[in-house]
């Protein structure tokens, strides 16, 4: 057990207080002053310095059956956060240590060990573990390379292109030989940075008009995979250009996470029959065994520069909702990161 050096009795919070109908409101959520208590045994205290916004994170809000537990109400959120341990009553790591952990959404983090995950600043910026380096980044990297099948040659189109894993697909496709990378966003300036800084060979706005006839015009030769962020009319269009024994892997459908009605869904399913293609969806928890393979190849492509990434970043704990907010608006460039 290390010295116990001066801490703070108490961090801020946010707490899920109503479940959201529809667009979700600021009276759903508190910002809450709590304790922070010491460490228990096998556990550590950790000073969260980043921590994640994610789309998923809109379906914890709900009750419904889903593939992860909904947030408790009146309970403090979770999600991706990286910081520094202050108090370690663990073996293995030690004060000063900089740890990747899922107790977000707060200042302060009681964490269990066997829950953390020691990153090195050295290696790579600490932001960089929640996003590029982080789950959004193996998200990318196995929804691609393994749920898509991806193969060199492979013409792909991404939706939500200028998001976090979109971003990344379309990079890594890139780098691994496909034969053409489109991308969709919800901006003229986004679709600047696919070409320009990400190296997408086309992209379009997806608000300028129909998605199917854009990628059409983008896609003259069909598409071998589709990278799925978006649903909706990009799953149609994409299912309309998808080529023989093309790959969909649908990653999140962030078209159609705040609707209170159920959306239509593809109306051109049949195609699949014609293009013996294949749909699957995709969570990234079912991947880790990838992890050690991901960072070593990413890992090299960002040092060698080869590998762009952009972070969306928001200052302070109170800022934490607005940023979410700002996320299911289409707000950020690359991952949205909330700096404490």
């Amino acid at each position: 057990m290390s010295e116990t050096p001066q801490l703070p009795s108490t961090g801020r919070e946010w707490h899920l207080v109503s479940r959201p109908v529809g667009w979700p409101q600021p009276s759903d959520f508190a910002l809450v002053e709590a304790e922070v208590r010491q460490p228990g045994p096998g556990e550590v205290l950790v000073r969260n310095a980043y921590v994640s916004v994610d789309p998923y994170m809109r379906g914890r809000m709900s009750a419904a059956k889903s593939y992860v537990a909904p947030f408790e109400l009146g309970e403090t959120m979770q999600g991706g956060a990286v910081g520094e341990v202050l108090v370690s009553n663990a073996e293995g790591i030690e004060p000063g240590d900089f740890v990747l952990h899922f107790l977000g959404w707060r200042e302060y983090a009681v964490v269990d060990a066997k829950q953390a995950v020691k990153v090195d600043p050295e290696a790579a910026p600490l932001s960089t573990y929640l996003g590029v380096l982080g789950m959004t980044g193996l998200t990318a990297y196995a929804g691609l390379l393994r749920t898509a099948s991806f193969k060199e040659g492979d013409s792909v189109f991404v939706s939500g292109a200028a998001g976090a894993v979109g971003s990344q697909v379309g990079q890594i496709a890139r780098l691994k030989g496909a034969s053409r990378v489109i991308g969709s966003a919800g901006s003229d300036e986004k679709v600047k940075l696919l070409v320009e800084e990400y190296g997408f060979d086309a992209a379009f706005n997806y608000k300028n008009g129909p998605v199917a006839q854009q990628l059409r015009e983008a896609a003259p030769d069909g598409v071998d995979v589709y990278f799925d962020n978006v649903g909706g009319d990009h799953l149609e269009a994409a299912i309309g250009q998808l080529n023989r024994d093309g790959r969909i892997a649908i990653c999140g459908m962030i078209s159609v996470y705040n609707n209170t009605e159920a959306a239509p869904g593809p109306r051109n399913l049949a195609r699949l029959i014609q293009t013996r293609g294949r749909i699957q969806g995709l969570l990234v928890g079912d991947h880790y065994d990838l992890q050690p393979e991901f960072v070593r190849e990413v890992g090299g492509w960002i040092r060698s520069g080869e590998l762009k990434y952009t972070e969306t970043v928001v200052e302070g704990i109170e800022n934490n909702l607005e940023a979410f907010f700002g996320v299911l608006r289409g707000d950020n460039i690359g991952k949205m990161i909330v700096k404490l």
